[in-house]
């Protein structure tokens, strides 16, 4: 007897509580801001590799060249920790057409690149040093973080715009913020690299191999706020 007025006790105290929990007026808004950076430095990955029938043979041709590169790299004033290797294999395949074994030697480095008023000049070299791959270049700014702050600022300031517009209509105002999601993202461009068209001016012009674009760095939010 007692554990059931025990029981209806609890349940008459937690729907009294239930009823004197009021629902928050609340708005839920999305915002965005978003900044356009110009790139001020850049990552390049360059390779170097050899194909041959003898395993020495194939790593000594890469060793020769990646000696070029690094030379180079030295005499273009390059600080050491500015390029480094990032990946070495020497790789073992069967042809079964011709019966005999193939050897893969290959090397990659990554350089970084903080003057991009030199790339051309910079790509030309390692060409000459005898690197055959170019695996891709990707675009950096050294103030991401800051351009960071102010999207999410921004982004804010435009969900709490929206916020205030409908609750304007409505004849109410805009409160405290109940909840924040954050979506935010950073989009590197892509490289566009293209030849100039062959004519008689192509010597007399500068070369422009490389279309640097822009970072956008975006930030997204979802808000909600209390409506007064």
């Amino acid at each position: 007897m007692k554990k059931t007025i025990l029981i209806l006790m609890t349940i008459f105290a937690t729907a009294a509580q239930a009823q004197e929990i009021k629902q928050v007026p609340q708005i839920n808004v999305s915002g965005e801001g978003k900044i356009k950076v110009t790139p001020d430095y850049a990552i390049i990955s360059i390779g170097v590799e050899n194909t041959g029938a003898d395993a020495a043979e194939v790593k000594k041709k890469n060793d020769v060249t990646v000696d070029a590169v690094i030379k180079y790299l030295k005499g273009f004033k390059l600080p050491a920790s500015d390029y480094q290797t990032k990946q070495v294999y020497l790789q073992k395949s069967y042809d079964y057409n011709k019966k005999k074994n193939t050897y893969v030697a290959s090397q990659q480095i990554t350089v970084t690149l903080k003057d991009l008023s030199k790339y051309d000049t910079l790509m030309m070299g390692l060409v000459d040093t005898g690197i055959n791959n170019i695996n891709g270049v990707e675009f950096k700014s050294t103030k991401v973080a800051q351009y960071e702050s102010e999207a999410r600022r921004a982004a804010v300031a435009d969900a709490k715009n929206k916020a205030m517009d409908y609750a304007s209509a409505l004849n109410q105002k805009v409160g405290k913020a109940i909840m924040v999601s954050d979506n935010s993202q950073t989009h590197y461009p892509v490289p566009v690299m293209y030849a100039m068209k062959a004519g008689a001016a192509e010597d007399s012009m500068p070369r422009e191999t490389l279309a640097i674009g822009e970072i956008d760095i975006t930030a997204n939010v979802t808000i909600s706020f209390s409506l007064d």
